[in-house]
Order: structure tokens, then sequence, then C-alpha cells
């Protein structure tokens, strides 16, 4: 076994900023609010389980499909792109069938597990062993749980005012991070 927590520390501070749990806690509040109840468990158990299944046959299920990383950083980087959108000018591009629940769609993916956390995890596994990615993964899961259980209360805590704040602040956070993703993949997709 390969584990270093210092790698450990590493993937899971990057992780944290991909995912971005805290920066979609106004989206989490609005999806309750929307579909009255939202499974924590299920979200985070089944996110983790998209997250660590993805790392391990990730890249050969791209390339099964005839799809490359480049290709599907740069359309993980357009979804980013639109929901930064959405978060900072507070307009609704995605309108989605009514659904019972939202544990799984949008919440587990593509919120959580999306395809910018996706990517990170291929590009992750190109840099350090994989077993540390996986605590780390664990690690990031956790916190999920966490913010997903509390997200009434941090609702409350912070009012509408400060929900508003974090959304757009985040959103322009989330902006940037599609654009780097979107800048660092595109030029790979004309090699």
């Amino acid at each position: 076994m390969n584990f270093d927590f210092k790698e450990i520390a590493t993937i899971g501070m990057v992780l944290f900023a991909v995912i971005d749990i805290v920066g979609s806690i106004p989206i989490i509040v609005d999806l309750r609010n929307k579909h009255g109840h939202i499974e924590s468990e299920k979200a985070s158990l089944v996110a983790a389980i998209i997250m660590i299944v993805f790392l391990f046959i990730g890249e050969e299920f791209l390339k099964l499909i005839g799809i490359d990383v480049h290709s599907f950083a740069v359309a993980g980087s357009f979804v980013l792109f639109f929901i930064a959108l959405e978060m900072i000018l507070g307009i609704r591009i995605y309108r989605d069938a009514e659904a019972s629940s939202a544990s799984i769609v949008p919440l587990a993916f593509p919120l959580i597990a999306g395809a910018g956390t996706m990517t990170t995890l291929l590009s992750l596994r190109s840099q350090y062993y994989v077993e540390n990615i996986v605590v780390a993964i664990i690690l990031n899961i956790i916190v999920v749980y966490g913010v997903l259980k509390s997200s009434s209360k941090i609702e409350k805590m912070l009012g509408k005012t400060g929900l508003g704040v974090v959304r757009k602040t985040f959103g322009v956070v989330l902006l940037a991070i599609a654009v780097k993703l979107f800048a660092s993949n595109v030029k790979g997709l004309f090699v």
C-alpha cells in the first residue's frame, strides 16, 4: 500500500474545490424547496460509487465509446459554465421533468460527481496512487454528507441575502473553473 497523508491532503483539497459543496448550498436549498426532502445518505453514497467506479474504468469506458479525455473535459466545462451562469445571473437554463426526489439527479450526478469531478479524477490518477485518491474521495463524501444533512441549518444561518451572496460568489469561482478546464483541454482536441 502506498498511503501518503500529504498526497491524500493534496488530492482532497483539489476534489473539495472541484466538487464545491459549500458553493452548492444555494442549489441544495433550492432543490430541497422544490422536492421537499433530500436523501443525504443516498446522494452521498451514489456520488461516491460514481466517482470510485469512474476512477477505475473511466478512461477505458470513454475509449470504448470513442471519446477522448479532452473531449469529455471540454463537454464538462460547458456544463459547469452553464451552471455558473445560472448561479451568477439568477436564471434557469436547465429545465427538467419534475422528479419526486432530487437525491440522484441532479444532486449526486452531475452536481457532486459531475463532468468536472470525473475529469479531475482522471488527471489525478495519472499523478497519484489510486489508494490515496480513494481515501480523498471518501473524506470528501463525508464532508458532502455533512453539508447535505445540515443544509437547512446553514440556510437559516446565512439567510436569503447571505445565500444570494454565496451563490453569486461561488458562481464566479465555478465559472473560472469552467474556463480553466476548457482552456487546458481544448488544445488536446486538435492534436
